[in-house]
């Protein structure tokens, strides 16, 4: 089968600083002519100061009917790619082929004329993407009705807000009868309900048979939508593959994270003459340190602690914050085993579990403390960013997500129980009989 994307080579050079030099005047240009035979010679002619590739030999193929998405980290090359092979940019060297009629998302306003009512942009975006204006007009009342923007349809797009520039590109583009539709970060703009109808057409399009490239940093609506994943880095692909495996090691790559701290000099761990603490982890149910948990599963936070003194009274405790600082819970150890029971003189483990299908993903900061219980509450211990772990959303739709791909608000993501009755079809007779009842 011939690919309906090819990619060959491909690299892109951009100059750093001096891209738009000031007008030179007759005096600049007769000075530097006095001054030329006298200057000295750079001593590298092939010097890269200055230079920025933000592609580097890229290569690779994509096959009618693949939807792949394009991962990575800010200035990764992600957008300069699909730029290029929208023929917005020219490549520096290298080539790039595409087979088809191509419908393409890249920024929000793109292709759109500030001064023009939304409707008239409808035409002027169509005709960019090389639509027929009587194709167009068939299609018309279907691509306002989607963007849900009928109120403000004949109105000039400049008043336009971002989320409503979103809503009619993207309506543009998914109602042509592209081959190849290129979306560049289309859930990044747009209230939830707009990105899941956003997500829910681009799966209907993928039955259709259609090729999608899909640059997102929603690595949930990558997971749901994308079979393969290509991965860039510096302008270069890292990887090419299964999706849930390439988003599983850009995830580990990029997690920054200190899942174990350990004091081996009892002198130098945290505390007082009364208690020592000597490591705090994350761990599984096996036993083993981890920096990432699956939304599913249950994590541990464990701390090791010395007593220094016989009849010790304490309470270990852990504070979760989220990596923006907001404080999820505290949580004390209140089990009847050892609360206001005296400890003696030794080495202790406690672990505390966090439920599986609690927390939202994302990372997790943990603050660990030992104190004495009431009434004195006094802080033995305190370690504040002791350790940090990642929550990792289910690719599978059996967490509390479901079939949901777009970003999900809160930071408490629990799993919870529903219950629907089936009313009989007497009972809803009776409920709207009374309904019309009221009415009247």
């Amino acid at each position: 089968m011939r690919p309906i994307i090819k990619v060959t080579n491909l690299s892109k050079r951009y100059r750093i600083g001096g891209l738009h030099p000031a007008h030179a005047t007759f005096r600049d240009f007769l000075a530097g002519a006095i001054s030329r035979p006298f200057r000295r010679l750079p001593e590298n002619h092939n010097s890269e100061k200055g230079i920025l590739w933000a592609l580097r030999d890229i290569n690779f193929n994509i096959y009618p009917g693949e939807v792949v998405g394009i991962i990575g980290d800010n200035g990764a090359g992600k957008s300069t790619l699909l730029k290029i092979l929208s023929k917005i940019t020219a490549p520096t060297t290298g080539r790039t082929e595409v087979y088809g009629r191509l419908g393409s998302l890249l920024e929000v306003g793109t292709g759109f004329h500030p001064d023009l009512t939304g409707r008239e942009n409808i035409f002027l975006n169509s005709i960019i993407l090389g639509i027929k204006r009587a194709e167009v007009k068939k299609k018309l009342n279907e691509i306002i009705s989607f963007s849900e923007i009928e109120e403000f349809i004949d109105t000039p797009v400049n008043w336009y807000s971002s989320g409503m520039y979103l809503r009619l590109a993207f309506s543009v583009a998914i109602h042509t009868d592209a081959q190849v539709l290129f979306m560049d970060e289309v859930l990044a703009v747009g209230d939830v309900s707009f990105q899941q109808k956003c997500l829910s057409k681009m799966h209907e399009i993928r039955k259709q048979g259609r090729t999608i490239l899909f640059v997102s940093h929603n690595m949930a609506a990558i997971s749901s939508l994308c079979k393969r994943v290509i991965w860039l880095e510096g302008g270069r692909i890292v990887d090419d593959g299964i999706a849930s495996q390439v988003v599983n090691s850009y995830l580990q790559t990029n997690r920054k994270v200190v899942t174990q701290r350990e004091w081996t000099k009892l002198n130098e761990a945290p505390g007082d003459e009364t208690v020592r603490l000597r490591s705090v982890r994350v761990r599984d149910e096996e036993g083993r340190t981890i920096n990432s948990t699956d939304i599913r599963r249950q994590v541990g936070i464990e701390l090791v602690y010395s007593v220094l003194r016989d009849a010790t009274l304490l309470t270990p405790r852990i504070d979760l914050y989220s990596e923006m600082g907001a404080h999820l819970f505290a949580s004390f150890d209140v089990t009847s085993a050892w609360r206001y029971q005296p400890r003696d003189i030794g080495q202790y483990v406690s672990t505390v579990w966090i439920p599986g299908n609690f927390l939202a993903e994302g990372n997790m900061v943990v603050n660990v403390s030992l104190k004495s219980p009431p009434p004195s509450a006094a802080i033995r211990v305190q370690v504040n960013g002791a350790v940090a772990f990642q929550v990792m959303d289910s690719l599978d739709r059996d967490s509390s997500r479901g079939d949901f791909a777009g970003p999900i608000a809160g930071m408490i993501r629990p799993l919870l129980k529903w219950d629907t009755e089936f009313r009989t079809t007497s009972e809803a007779k009776v409920s709207n009989d009374l309904s019309e009842s009221l009415k009247l």
